[in-house]
């Protein structure tokens, strides 16, 4: 896929926020997000019934739309003004150098997207091998939207966006991506909440990736997956599945 490079200037970094009932985190990422520099920053709520629209209005560009975090993610890149998008989930933090070594991949016309190092929350063996085991996956092309995918506006426009899946959107565009061109997998960290095996429990997580990744690759349609891989979000709150 031929790239046109942003000669003489900053790439311009718009970061798209997928939230549903995410009132415990997303503050905290838009302050991460202020303090490492981001461009724009638009938080796509879809129909939240906590305070997550209130508390990310005060920092971000808010806009409202169905919960479906492959469309909120669409909707929420149309509306960006930026040459790069980074998709990120609301209960990540990024590292202090991250948007400084995304902005310098993309000096390398042929790097389309890429993606960070994920490490885990939790400072205990659990931790340390979800971080491992992701670590190993994603030298073999396998990422997900936890990583903070990022790609240049007119490589994502010519993918078509996210599947309107309900699940597994992320692990699709990231395939579709990897098949686009040159990939930038920075050392840079993106810290992600351990809320879903701490929720859920451990095996039982594992259990569902390994089952969730299995079927799809058996052709069995995202639509029946989702029942395997619920939302996982604050205990006090309200949930309700994404759905399309």
């Amino acid at each position: 896929m031929a790239i046109t490079a942003m000669s003489f200037r900053t790439a311009s970094i718009s970061v798209i926020i997928p939230t549903y009932n995410e009132e415990h985190t997303i503050g905290d990422l838009l302050h991460n997000l202020q303090e490492v520099g981001a461009d724009e920053v638009i938080v796509a709520d879809g129909d939240s019934s906590d305070r997550t629209v209130a508390i990310a209005s005060n920092r971000a560009r808010v806009i409202r739309c169905k919960t479906c975090r492959s469309v909120q993610m669409n909707l929420g890149a149309q509306a960006s003004f930026g040459d790069v998008l980074l998709f990120l989930h609301a209960d990540v933090r990024l590292g202090p150098g991250a948007l400084v070594a995304l902005r310098n991949s993309l000096r390398d016309p042929d790097v389309v997207g890429g993606n960070f190092d994920v490490r885990y929350g939790g400072c205990d063996l659990v931790a340390w091998v979800f971080t491992s085991v992701n670590r190993w996956r994603r030298r073999l092309g396998v990422f997900y939207g936890d990583s903070g995918i990022f790609c240049r506006r007119q490589v994502f426009e010519a993918l078509g966006g996210y599947a309107p899946w309900p699940i597994l959107e992320d692990y699709d565009f990231a395939r579709r991506l990897r098949r686009a061109g040159k990939l930038a997998l920075l050392a840079e960290p993106i810290w992600v909440s351990d809320r879903r095996w701490r929720n859920a429990g451990i095996f039982r997580t594992m259990w569902s990736w390994f089952w969730v990744q299995g079927l799809y690759l058996a052709g069995v349609r995202p639509e029946r997956l989702l029942r395997l891989y619920p939302p996982v979000r604050h205990p006090n709150d309200t949930s309700k599945e994404d759905c399309c």
